[in-house]
């Protein structure tokens, strides 16, 4: 992998710990070829779109509501959870949500202890209408965490949704992989065995009473708002840390020479050369019903794990 990739320096160098390149290899079975296209398309977004330098104050409006937000509890092992609540979109902007949703997974990425790797999803579908799902989103979703953060999601449990949720998910799951198939649970308030499995993932006491938990309190944005600035110190901190020894290791590898930067910009410029982008037309008009769920392609796709 690392001499597919080529050597890199900075921010890059740092994001290709040996966990993070693990991820993509899982993420793609183990290919490495297939591994080190991905992971070298992923390295050409965050040059991009820069996920690192986004702050709570750039995205403060879109988390109003608590339409996404980090719980301040983990599950029993150690994960952290992102709470989503689909009822609670405020906003029409693509681009806003999307620079939200980026903003939330960096932080839960921040704050995994040492020996964790992925986050928990609990989706809380009270009070959901049609009116809340949009394919655009969920495309958009999906592709963001298909190609830029593969294997970060361990569960993502969707809670109480409506009756109409079981055909979409019948028609979309032979699409799936299987590994991503396998991480979505759906989840009843009324259901002995979802309480089970809650009560063996979770410190009930902790977890919001929409989730069958103890915790009746609603989601404060002011309080929420001094958690996340105290977080974007942490992740400051940690994209700051000296990433000379990482790059330096990089560098005594034997890389194709096509692929080795020549100046110090050049980590951009080669990987414009050598990234085939993934593309999504998100004004594209979509008539498939396997496409409005998360983590869903077209029919023909290679999809790969979340």
């Amino acid at each position: 992998m690392r001499k597919l990739i080529g050597p890199l320096s900075g921010k890059l160098a740092l994001y290709c710990s040996d966990a993070s390149i693990s991820r993509y290899l899982a993420a793609q079975s183990w290919n490495v070829k297939k591994a080190a296209k991905m992971l070298k398309a992923s390295l050409k977004w965050r040059l991009d779109f820069m996920p690192e330098e986004i702050r709570w104050d750039d995205v403060a409006s879109e988390a109003e509501t608590g339409k996404i937000y980090r719980s301040n509890y983990k599950d029993k092992h150690g994960r952290p959870v992102l709470v989503m609540r689909p009822r609670c979109q405020n906003t029409k902007s693509l681009e806003g949500q999307m620079k939200y949703l980026v903003y939330c997974l960096e932080n839960a990425v921040v704050n995994l202890p040492k020996d964790q790797e992925q986050m928990i999803w609990l989706i809380d579908f009270h009070g959901f209408t049609l009116s809340n799902l949009s394919i655009k989103v969920t495309k958009e979703t999906a592709h963001i965490l298909e190609d830029y953060y593969p294997e970060r999601l361990g569960i993502a449990i969707l809670y109480d949704p409506p009756k109409i949720f079981e055909p979409f998910w019948k028609l979309a799951k032979p699409f799936l992989d299987p590994k991503t198939a396998s991480k979505v649970h759906f989840m009843y308030s009324d259901d002995p065995n979802s309480k089970k499995m809650m009560e063996e993932m979770f410190d009930m006491s902790l977890v919001e009473s929409a989730f069958g938990g103890d915790d009746k309190a609603d989601f404060d944005v002011n309080k929420y708002a001094e958690r996340m600035r105290e977080d974007d110190e942490k992740l400051s901190s940690f994209w700051k840390k000296d990433d000379n020894s990482a790059s330096n290791a990089q560098l005594t590898v034997t890389a194709d020479p096509s692929l080795e930067p020549t100046n110090s910009d050049s980590d951009s410029e080669v990987l414009d050369e050598k990234v085939e982008k993934p593309s999504l037309d998100v004004d594209e008009e979509e008539s498939s019903i396997e496409e409005t769920l998360p983590g869903s392609n077209s029919t023909n796709a290679n999809v790969k794990a979340v």
